[in-house]
């Protein structure tokens, strides 16, 4: 390969390119009853940044397929950990401040709902449902990346670059399929990062005991209704809550609030994914060069906090709706339509804006820590540097 001259670029999906050449290499370490040969795509030019230089060390990933859909898996995967053990006790004053009611308000702000959750649960009491996002972080990442990866491919199959409306059409499809494993996810997170407040609340006096929404779901009301004063919610696992949704209501008892999800999610894609396109086009150094990875970090960050407060009045009533215990006088709600009506009658629509401030906080990293992953191609690297990359030849 190095008979190469000039700049060459290894394919990948969601490329533009105008003209490829077909070229073979041979790979090393491959067993002598193999075939070492193997063809793979290089775009003489590209107009999207997303084609990797030609080399030596990334030509055997870049001409393998198989290798793309694990390498997002560890990249989302790397990516969400780290991003959720940094941002998650924002997320849960996030979670505590929307669910808040007028007259009702245990915290004032994010830092106080922090200072008061350490006092009273203490400081892995911010982490309550960690767990589940930590878990299921992975395949969520993963989804809403390839998926967007997928859609902007096929969708610009022409050979020309996509325009707003087909990134818009492409964050759409990313959205849709990621809400098979975040409606499930946010349905069991919610339900433990809201005991806690259930339980401060009766602590104030005057307030009674918690009700519940769900009347067979007893296991969800033990954490909390075991009495009118208590110092901190009993541990129930979020396995525990799955199973009792289960038993009582079956596959759909998880997917309660699914509606609310979808609202949440294709929007957001819709727009953070064409938004981060354009931000991170505008860091790079020649058309024909990608971004560097700060520039990448700076620009998930951007479209993230944005896109997450462009949303927030859609994350406030899926927030409501998947909330299956309410405090005292704390209305149910029937539907997605029935819970907007009744925010708006009776909190107003500032309602809407609860936790705003603490969403973007929680998005910007984490979509920002994500582009990095994809970007750089740690995945990748790791998948090259394994026994793996050898059995997908």
């Amino acid at each position: 390969m190095g008979d190469i001259v000039g700049r060459r670029f290894l394919i990948q999906r969601g490329c533009t390119y105008d003209k490829v050449e077909y070229r073979t290499a041979i790979l090393p370490g491959c067993p002598i009853d193999s075939n070492p040969v193997f063809t793979y795509p290089v775009a003489l030019s590209c107009h999207c940044g997303a084609c990797r230089t030609d080399s030596d060390e990334c030509a055997h990933r870049a001409g393998v397929d198989g290798a793309s859909l694990p390498a997002k898996l560890i990249n989302g995967g790397i990516a969400g950990i780290v991003g959720v053990t940094c941002v998650f006790p924002i997320d849960l004053a996030k979670t505590r401040l929307q669910n808040q009611r007028p007259g009702q308000h245990v915290y004032k702000s994010m830092m106080d709902c922090l200072v008061k959750t350490v006092r009273s649960e203490g400081y892995f009491g911010m982490y309550r449902g960690a767990a589940v996002n930590l878990t299921l972080v992975t395949p969520e990442k993963a989804i809403k990346l390839a998926a967007n990866d997928f859609f902007r491919h096929h969708l610009s199959k022409d050979g020309k670059g996509l325009t707003v409306f087909k990134e818009m059409l492409a964050g759409c499809g990313a959205g849709m399929c990621q809400v098979i494993v975040t409606t499930p996810m946010e349905m069991l997170k919610i339900q433990l990062q809201d005991a806690g407040r259930l339980a401060a609340q009766q602590q104030k006096p005057g307030m009674m005991a918690p009700t519940k929404l769900v009347a067979t779901n007893t296991m969800l009301s033990r954490s909390y209704n075991s009495g009118t004063v208590v110092s901190a919610p009993r541990a129930v696992s979020a396995t525990q809550i799955a199973k009792e949704l289960l038993h009582t209501q079956g596959i759909q008892g998880l997917y309660r609030g699914l509606g609310a999800t979808l609202m949440r999610d294709v929007p957001f894609s819709i727009v953070y994914f064409p938004l981060f396109a354009n931000l991170n086009r505008l860091g790079k150094p020649s058309p024909e060069e990608s971004s560097p990875f700060y520039w990448a970090f700076l620009s998930g960050c951007a479209a993230g906090s944005t896109a997450a407060v462009a949303v927030n009045p859609c994350d406030v009533v899926k927030t409501r709706l998947q909330s299956l215990n309410k405090g005292s006088n704390e209305e149910a709600y029937n539907g997605v339509v029935d819970c907007v009506r009744k925010i708006m009658r009776k909190e107003g629509p500032s309602a809407f804006l609860k936790g705003a401030g603490c969403r973007a906080l929680v998005i910007a990293p984490l979509f920002g820590i994500a582009q990095v992953m994809y970007f750089v191609g740690v995945g990748e690297y790791i998948m090259d540097s394994s026994p793996l990359s050898l059995l997908s030849a």
